[in-house]
């Protein structure tokens, strides 16, 4: 496999991140029919399609640039706060709240961390709780936690030295925490 993905990369026209979009080609389409399927009211499928989108977009871009970018974050931003108002203005309190709280917390964080953790995630936080609402707590402790078994694993492979040294983008963790909430949220009837 590696030797097929290296031969793709020295092909002309073929950039070294081509099989990375496509595997998130077929992983969104793959999540949007997950979306579909999932019980969700109207508003929530509208903004889980979007979100999906967005988040399979930002996972792509941290991988390749380890950068979260705004002309993503700013728009899905927007996009998730028309569409609470357009099809569930009673919701749009509880976006709201998910998302500045959640922007909050990892811009704390961020500050705190002394640049192990980057203000696109502190966005991207805000974004998923404006998207999630009230699973946004489940994203961030499924993303949270798969980002720190990982750290694990990276820490036990290259030693602990070398380990501390190497730069993990967060931002798909964050997503994977974010389509978990998205498909799974509506099955643990968390309260209003």
């Amino acid at each position: 496999m590696a030797e097929q993905i290296t031969e793709l990369q020295e092909r002309p026209g073929i950039g070294r991140s081509e099989p990375l979009r496509i595997v998130g080609s077929v992983l969104l389409v793959a999540l949007w029919v997950a979306d579909l399927i999932v019980r969700h009211s109207t508003a929530q499928k509208v903004l889980g399609l979007l979100l999906i989108a967005v988040l399979v977009r930002i996972s792509i871009s941290d991988l390749e640039e380890r950068r979260i970018r705004n002309v993503v974050t700013f728009p899905a931003a927007a996009a998730a706060i028309l569409v609470g108002l357009a099809l569930d203005p009673s919701g749009l309190p509880g976006q709201l709240l998910a998302g500045v709280a959640t922007g909050a917390f990892l811009t704390l964080f961020a500050l705190f961390s002394r640049g192990g953790l980057g203000m696109g995630d502190a966005k991207l936080g805000l974004v998923l709780g404006l998207y999630l609402s009230r699973y946004v707590v489940l994203a961030l402790m499924v993303g949270l936690l798969a980002s720190a078994v990982f750290s694990i694993g990276v820490l036990a492979r290259r030693g602990l030295s070398a380990g501390r040294r190497t730069a993990i983008p967060l931002g798909p963790f964050l997503a994977l925490g974010g389509v978990v909430a998205l498909l799974a949220g509506p099955s643990l009837h968390l309260a209003p």
